[in-house]
């Protein structure tokens, strides 16, 4: 019989191993980059995850084996899940509509108002997963990848993050989203990954990196342009741009990047149309 329990560091390589397979199987099968070029990278990130107190895990296990695991990023008032990974020999089984109810219900029972994910829009059998789990998509992504720009726009001043900008940027972020998510940026300044751009001397974005695993909020896209056309590096499969931002994803193009592959943003709770630009992470 299948068992739940939160994870632990010592469940770092299973997780690791299991996370590597199952992502490799379902983009090789539909002929799209690997999330992950190696078990040992995703052992890392999940390590991390395992061992940040802003981090909820949880492992399936069968007969004293892991089979799956699942991840709650609860760094914000909003939380995002992710990634949850089963192994190709025990999938369609239930052991991932188990281990998705599981983090639904660590969020409620914390009180979380909005529960988000990214789902990769090819596979057909999570996005009906978590549909009938409540989740309503919200916007469809593009992971955009390709040389990074490494220039500057005129008239945008793009910068290192310091922790003195943490009240500007989580107050950029709550006029976008109508909510801050400072827990992932300060984690980002101290790894010394997050940006900021500055227009006419005042903070009017932010960037935890621009990359997979990270986000950006803007007030405008021409900061959110700046933003990314300043970075040194995509990091990961690439950055999570919404589709319908035309004046980006034209812009984006234009300057040699591609398209990488499709997602959907996915909801359940409260949820606001977004009043300005940004870039979603594999979270949300």
């Amino acid at each position: 019989m299948d068992t739940l329990r939160p994870a632990t560091p010592d469940d770092a390589p299973a997780c690791g191993r299991i996370c590597y397979d199952a992502f490799c199987a379902i983009n090789d099968e539909h002929r799209f980059p690997r999330d992950f070029p190696s078990a040992e990278v995703a052992t890392g990130a999940l390590r991390m995850m395992i061992d940040h107190p802003g981090w909820y895990g949880v492992v399936a296990e069968r007969d004293g084996k892991i089979i799956g695991s699942n991840f709650l990023d609860e760094r914000a008032t909003v939380v995002g899940v992710g990634p949850i990974t089963v192994d190709p020999a025990m999938q369609n089984q239930g052991v991932g509509r188990r281990l998705m109810q599981a983090v639904l219900d660590r969020a409620s029972s914390r009180g979380a108002p909005s529960v988000r994910l990214c789902q990769a829009t090819f596979h057909r059998r999570s996005l009906c997963l978590y549909t009938t789990l409540g989740f309503r998509t919200r916007e469809l992504l593009s992971c955009m990848n390709g040389p990074p720009l490494k220039r500057t726009l005129p008239g945008y001043h793009v910068r290192s993050a310091r922790r003195a900008d943490l009240d500007a940027c989580n107050a950029v972020c709550i006029d976008v989203h109508g909510f801050e998510r400072g827990g992932e940026l300060k984690d980002a300044i101290d790894q010394g990954t997050a940006t900021v751009v500055e227009r006419d001397g005042q903070i009017t974005g932010y960037a935890t990196a621009i990359g997979f695993f990270a986000h950006s909020v803007a007030k405008s896209n021409a900061d959110l342009m700046a933003l990314i056309a300043a970075a040194s590096e995509f990091t990961g499969p690439g950055f999570l741009l919404p589709t319908r931002n035309y004046e980006v994803f034209a812009w984006c193009l234009a300057n040699g990047l591609r398209l990488q592959q499709p997602l959907t943003l996915m909801t359940t709770g409260l949820y606001n149309d977004p009043a300005g630009a940004y870039l979603a992470c594999i979270l949300y």
